[in-house]
């Protein structure tokens, strides 16, 4: 990688976990829960987010991760369905910042010289290719990923407890299908829907 290509992508992943983890938060703020903002998360500061190896993750391999937002269910009128909103809310961000970026490399680049606009060009790219790797990766139904809590506030509750249970391992899994490669031909098919989606999207 070089420097140039470093110098482009840091930012990138900087506010894509800040607008992933500030949505978790402001959804479950919004539903009643003050947890995050005692904490200090309903914040783009990226420092109030950063997980180090998470971030390097997403530089070297476009999927990763932020520091968890804590979420107090027992604050919501309706756990379940709360915590599906708040574990949505983050991949969603993604998303809407992959179709924004999108939206801004058919359009931005051609306004600066060539050589200004490729290097626009590729730092838009960079921000669509990670803001989806962010949301491919998270809505995979592995815990402690938030694919898992979507998947479990959706389970009938005799199978949300037995799939509950998968938790403790969920971490071990999770980390055998990151060195095996197999998380990212996992998130392949993901990553291709949410690029077509976002690519239909209506231009505003």
């Amino acid at each position: 990688m070089s420097i140039q290509q470093l110098i482009l992508m840091v930012p990138a992943v900087l506010f894509a976990i800040s607008i992933h983890e500030f949505s978790h938060g402001m959804t479950a703020y919004k539903l009643g829960d003050p947890t995050a903002k005692y904490q200090g998360r309903l914040t783009l500061n990226p420092l109030a987010h950063l997980d180090p190896m998470g971030a390097l993750m997403l530089v070297l391999f476009r999927f990763g991760w932020a520091k968890p937002v804590m979420v107090n269910p027992y604050y919501f009128q309706d756990p379940r369905r709360g915590m599906v909103l708040v574990s949505l809310a983050g991949p969603a961000a993604n998303i809407i910042a992959a179709w924004f970026f999108r939206l801004l490399l058919v359009f931005l680049p051609g306004q600066f010289s060539a050589q200004v606009g490729a290097v626009v060009f590729r730092f838009l790219w960079f921000n669509v290719a990670i803001n989806l790797g962010l949301a491919a990766f998270n809505l995979l139904p592995i815990p402690p990923l938030d694919g898992s809590k979507i998947l479990s506030g959706l389970l009938p509750p005799r199978y949300e407890f037995a799939f509950q249970r998968l938790e403790a391992y969920g971490p071990v899994i999770l980390l055998l299908l990151l060195v095996s490669g197999i998380a990212g031909r996992l998130m392949a098919p993901i990553v291709y829907f949410l690029d077509r989606l976002i690519s239909f999207l209506p231009a505003v």
